[in-house]
């Protein structure tokens, strides 16, 4: 009986629902011309008026020269100069946050080499530079995890033999089997907490690094971008690492 009435109640709203529906007025639809975005369009020149000593301000603040380098930083290579240059500029600026607001020491870092989107060429180092190779709002993360639980990030590493940067990380592989892998060039403590900084997208699982789940992420607020910034200020001649950290004998 309950049935019933619960099927009689539907279809009332479903009649007044058609009914109110029914009253409704559709407006006048008229075809509009199509304006096809080309080289052809003009500019709008009392926009361009409006927004032109704003222009001005940022591209003289974005071709500021915030350093300098005299070698091309690519991205090429399982050791690449621009990665390990940033990897090693995300574990600095981490250590100095986690030292003053944990009391505790950084002990890794690791950025992912699809994250740096172009590389700089030798030369005057500018503003835009940094926005170009690092266009993202990522967050640096600090991921607390035990020692025993980091057999995932090295086994990460061993399957994809992906030339993602890190510093103060030491993983070889053979023919994708792992055959050695240390932290600030000890072997790892299974019993040890560790503090490795990386990014919001692969603290949460981005690029498949789904190790980092095990562990406890601690946000630090700071924009991994703004942190590069900070560095390449802080260094007037860049002077990247290029010491072997990813030693992948036999990759395919």
């Amino acid at each position: 009986m309950k049935n019933k009435f619960l099927l009689l109640g539907i279809a009332l709203a479903s009649l007044t629902a058609c009914k109110t529906a029914s009253t409704l007025q559709l407006a006048e639809a008229k075809p509009q011309k199509n304006i096809s975005i080309n080289n052809e369009l003009k500019n709008d020149e009392e926009f361009v008026k409006v927004i032109e000593p704003y222009k001005l301000k940022l591209d003289k603040e974005m071709n500021q020269k915030i350093s300098h380098t005299s070698v091309d930083l690519t991205k090429q290579g399982n050791n690449s100069n621009l990665g390990n240059l940033l990897a090693d500029y995300t574990f600095e600026g981490a250590d100095v946050w986690t030292k003053k607001n944990l009391q505790k020491n950084v002990d890794a870092a690791l950025i992912n080499i699809g994250g740096i989107r172009t590389t700089i060429g030798k030369g005057d180092i500018l503003l835009k530079s940094v926005f170009e190779v690092m266009p993202f709002e990522n967050e640096v993360i600090i991921v607390k995890m035990k020692g025993s639980d980091l057999q995932g990030l090295f086994d990460y590493y061993a399957k994809t033999q992906v030339n993602n940067p890190v510093s103060h990380l030491y993983i070889e592989t053979n023919n994708g089997q792992l055959t050695q892998s240390k932290i600030d060039g000890k072997p790892v403590d299974p019993s040890r907490e560790y503090y490795i900084a990386t990014s919001d997208y692969l603290a949460l699982g981005g690029d498949n690094m789904k190790f980092f789940s095990k562990g406890e992420s601690i946000s630090t607020g700071i924009r991994l971008r703004d942190l590069f910034i900070e560095y390449f200020k802080k260094n007037s001649e860049v002077v990247p690492n290029t010491d072997v950290r990813l030693n992948f004998t036999g990759k395919k």
